[in-house]
This record gives structure tokens, C-alpha cells and sequence, in this order.
């Protein structure tokens, strides 16, 4: 199946903190790939300035539905939330 929509995450974390933030993105991305409905693929992206996850949906619908799903709201939420230094960036793209 070809993606057609990212879901694209940019959150803001201290470089010492980062560790943990990739222990979550870990921990959560077979569940993430094997249980939500139209997920493709699942990235993390690393800069100096923050961190970006990027998720692969095969449509712009299931991209929006991950946000409302367990796995997000009680889990990689909560595993994220404390780590933020301010709030996270959230966008879904279609892809051309």
C-alpha cells in the first residue's frame, strides 16, 4: 500500500531528555504499525532543535483518527508529554 497522507509531530525536547523520548517512539512504534488502522510507516527524526515523528497513513482520515485512538491519547501521549520543553507542533499532509 502507497502513502498517501504524513502526519508529521515536531516536538521540542532538551538533548538530555531525548533518550527517553527515543525509548517511547521504541516502545511504540511495532504497536503503532500493527494496530491503527491505514498506518504505513513510522520515523524519527533528529535535529538540533528538536524532534520530528513522522508517520505514513494511507489516507489523510486515518492520519487524523490516530489522534483520537488509545495507543495515542494513553500511551505515547503520556510517555511524551513530560518531556516536552513547550508544545508540540502537529500537522497532516497529503502527499502530491
Amino acid at each position: 500500500m502507497k502513502v498517501k497522507a504524513y502526519l508529521q509531530s515536531t516536538m521540542y525536547i532538551e538533548e538530555e531528555k531525548r533518550p527517553d523520548a527515543a525509548k517511547v517512539y521504541q516502545d511504540y512504534r511495532e504497536p503503532f504499525l500493527k494496530t491503527i488502522k491505514g498506518a504505513l510507516t513510522k520515523d524519527l527524526l533528529i535535529r538540533q532543535e528538536d524532534i520530528q515523528v513522522l508517520h505514513g497513513f494511507d489516507s489523510v482520515e486515518n492520519a487524523q483518527a490516530y489522534l483520537s485512538s488509545e495507543l495515542f491519547k494513553n500511551d505515547v501521549f503520556v510517555g511524551l508529554q513530560p518531556l516536552w520543553s513547550k508544545d508540540p507542533e502537529v500537522k497532516i499532509y497529503t502527499v502530491a
